[in-house]
């Protein structure tokens, strides 16, 4: 994805020296309601400028100034839920490792839950079956070994798969506040507790002609658990992204005392420090970022590039972590250390975006904080009315149909809806080598209808080659520039050996800064100069290359021939121009060029006229951007320049998207809300296509869950689910949890197969 590692590694620590970061590991969080409790318990917390808290993750990342980890977690434990302070930075063999486990003991201990309600309910099935068809006598207020069988069983079940229930919603009410939780936890008790309380009447001699609910309660905290155990097995599937990046780093490298060590010593990838030589074989992945110092090898970086087909890398070539090395043998030089490589800074972002979110989301946070008290009243109502008009046995069918209101409205399903879409549509992303910085990113990034592209290493290689030269001056030209590293220098030179000519062996080769290069080939003194310095010398040629830049080749003073050279426009920008007009979505190109050098590069690309502007300083750009956001545009800014990070930045404060080339400057990367590879400009068609597919999930998500509500809640209240109805709610509410995972887990399908 990124050609200079260095870059993502000094935006990242630019970032960290702006304010003071804590990482915390929270446990115990079940909803989205959870996840505002925490939230709001942090930002109690002197000094704390954001919290921005994971469920997905387990995690919440505090921002602020003069931050004490032990406050914060004594503010998240008050608030009813365990909390660690741990390290952002860590080896990738600990990052699994604490993904892993904190993926298998949430699902594991969700599953234990599930699995003992399962085994407590199934004795409980035959309490309201017709005694003809179980043999066992239970009806008409007769108490016996079965009914007591039956309360055992319940009480099982209340205590120990109901415990997380209830703890989270009384952590919730010594707050004043309400959770998902506290709906179920109030569902379970009433049904429990008016199930007891007809038990004792029986037991004092009374015979109330009302059933006994303990086996409702248990089914209701039951089902509720399995739909929470497919919760943690699901979204651990949607998030996999970070596992399969880290996966991709070996945790251990073979690590040489000296470059004539041919053989080193096995050790952990985390402890190489930069100037470490290591040895990588054919076969392995490079561990560790860093420069090959002997070796030519075919490397793999695809995981950095987005690109397939390998690469050969020479000494002095700089290798990336988590790269395959194909088929030679290499020494390579780290220059990270093993804690900061490529691969763990790209699963870092990967993270922070999957655990930010979108203003889609917060919608539906706002939704889910004042939805928990509504239902509670419209509960309370349904009781009242039931128990007022409900005839005969109303205060039985008071007791269940609010029960049944309250479990069957807990918005689940609405926590989960945003969540689980924005990490498999962020997943998928990184897996092309497109870095999206956060969850709003790719929210905005579906609605871009205008991409502003700057030109030089944007549009265009940003390396120049050769337009147009004859043979003879070629050659001459080639044999001085084979001693030079100046960009035009390598442009003649590849023109050279593309067109298979042979240079001569150049002399007394000198370089001269603003002029070009002379020496000695066969014989004759050769000149490489500028048009300025031909004419210094009253050299006669043509000067019609108005928009390309020129050099004269001069042979003991006779010009031989013009060579012009070009900015070379990438292979893929005019099919990607192509593409974003089939697709709805204007392009434009901003550039401080000449207008005859945009006019060109943009006929190259397909762009019409009045969409190139041209000689534009910085803030010049700016205000493009600015003016057509102004006008309603969405608008995704596309540079790779010190240039262009202020109209990237720009781009993202009015409502777009600021989206920096890999290949770019640090200060370009840092300001933009998207990293796309540098030779894979038509990644932007993924960014594009990915987040559309992303947001209609969401809203897929999010309408599915209101639907559910808006029609569950009032038939629960009328009675319409009947006498059964609280553990029909359950089930109810358990399948649209899993509709709305379902649902995400399909957008990581369809994306697989783009």
């Amino acid at each position: 994805m990124f050609a200079a590692p260095l870059d993502l590694r000094m935006a990242s620590s630019s970032a960290a020296a702006a304010s003071d970061s804590v990482r915390l590991s929270v446990e115990g969080m079940n909803c989205a309601g959870c996840v505002g409790s925490v939230e709001k318990a942090l930002k109690t917390v002197p000094g704390v400028s954001t919290a921005q808290v994971s469920l997905a993750h387990a995690s919440a990342d505090v921002t602020g100034s003069g931050l004490d980890p032990d406050a914060l977690v004594s503010a998240v434990d008050r608030a009813g839920y365990k909390a660690r302070a741990i390290q952002k930075r860590t080896s990738v063999a600990q990052q699994k490792s604490e993904i892993e486990h904190r993926q298998a003991h949430h699902g594991r201990a969700w599953r234990n839950r599930a699995l003992a309600g399962v085994i407590a309910s199934i004795p409980m099935i035959p309490m309201h079956l017709p005694a003809s068809w179980t043999g066992l006598a239970h009806e008409h207020g007769q108490i016996t070994l079965y009914t007591w069988l039956v309360v055992a069983l319940s009480t099982f079940v209340q205590a120990y798969v109901g415990s997380a229930f209830y703890r989270s919603a009384w952590h919730a009410a010594m707050r004043r506040a309400t959770n998902m939780d506290t709906l179920i936890a109030i569902g379970a008790t009433a049904a429990f507790g008016f199930s007891a309380v007809v038990l004792v009447l029986r037991l004092l001699g009374h015979q109330p002609d009302q059933p006994l609910y303990f086996s409702e309660s248990a089914g209701l905290l039951t089902l509720i658990s399995i739909g929470h155990w497919l919760e943690a097995r699901t979204t651990a599937a949607a998030g996999s992204a970070i596992r399969e990046l880290l996966s991709l780093q070996p945790d251990e490298v073979t690590r040489l005392a000296s470059a004539e060590d041919s053989t080193g010593q096995t050790a952990p990838s985390a402890e190489i420090e930069p100037g470490d030589l290591m040895l990588i074989r054919p076969g392995e992945r490079i561990a560790v970022d860093g420069v090959i110092v002997s070796g030519q090898s075919s490397i793999d970086e695809s995981i950095v590039t987005g690109e397939s087909m390998p690469v050969q890398r020479d000494p002095g070539q700089r290798v990336v972590a988590g790269s395959l090395n194909q088929t030679g043998r290499l020494v390579v030089r780290a220059e990270t250390s093993g804690l900061d490589t490529t691969v763990s800074r790209i699963a870092e972002m990967v993270r922070e975006a999957q655990s930010s979110k979108a203003e889609i989301q917060r919608l539906a946070d706002y939704i889910s904080s004042i939805f928990v008290p509504a239902v509670l009243g419209i509960a309370a109502l349904t009781f009242i009315g039931w128990a007022t008009f409900g005839g005969e046995n109303n205060w039985t069918l008071a007791l269940v149909n609010a029960t049944t209101v309250l479990v069957i409205s807990c918005p689940c399903a609405l926590g989960l809806a945003t969540p689980t879409a924005v990490m498999v549509g962020s997943g998928a992303a990184s897996r092309r080598g497109v870095l999206v910085k956060s969850a709003a990113t790719l929210e905005r990034s579906a609605a871009v209808d205008l991409v502003m592209f700057d030109k030089t290493g944007t549009l265009t290689a940003g390396q120049p080659v050769v337009a147009q030269a004859g043979d003879e001056a070629l050659r001459l030209a080639a044999s001085l520039a084979a001693a030079s590293t100046h960009p035009l220098s390598r442009a003649i030179t590849n023109e050279a050996r593309a067109r298979g000519i042979t240079a001569p062996r150049a002399e007394h080769v000198e370089e001269a800064s603003g002029r070009g290069l002379s020496g000695t080939v066969e014989g004759r003194h050769v000149e490489v100069i500028s048009p300025g310095a031909a004419r210094a010398q009253g050299l006669a040629f043509d000067d019609d290359a108005q928009d390309l830049t020129r050099s004269i080749v001069v042979a003991d003073g006779r010009v031989v021939g013009a060579i012009d050279f070009t900015d070379a426009i990438r292979p893929q920008a005019r099919d990607l121009i192509a593409a974003l007009r089939s697709a709805g979505v204007e392009a434009m190109l901003l550039t401080g060029d000449r207008q005859a050098v945009a006019q060109r590069i943009g006929a190259q690309a397909g762009l019409k006229p009045e969409m190139i502007r041209a000689e534009l300083r910085p803030e010049d750009k700016v205000n493009v951007v600015r003016e057509a956001a102004q006008r309603g545009r969405v608008v995704a800014m596309v540079g790779d320049g010190i240039n262009d990070a202020a109209a990237l930045a720009e781009a993202s404060a009015r409502g777009g998207v600021g989206i920096a080339i890999g290949s770019g400057t640090n200060i370009a990367i840092e300001a933009a809300d998207v990293v796309i590879p540098g030779e894979r400009l038509d990644h932007l068609l993924d960014l594009m296509h990915i987040s559309r597919l992303s947001l209609r999930t969401i809203k897929q998500n999010l309408f599915m869950s209101f639907i559910y509500n808006t029609l569950a809640i009032p038939a629960a209240a009328l009675g319409v689910l009947g006498m059964q109805g609280p553990l029909l709610a359950a089930a109810a509410m358990g399948l649209s949890d899993v509709s709305v995972i379902g649902n995400s887990l399909r957008l990581k399908w369809r994306l697989s197969r783009h």
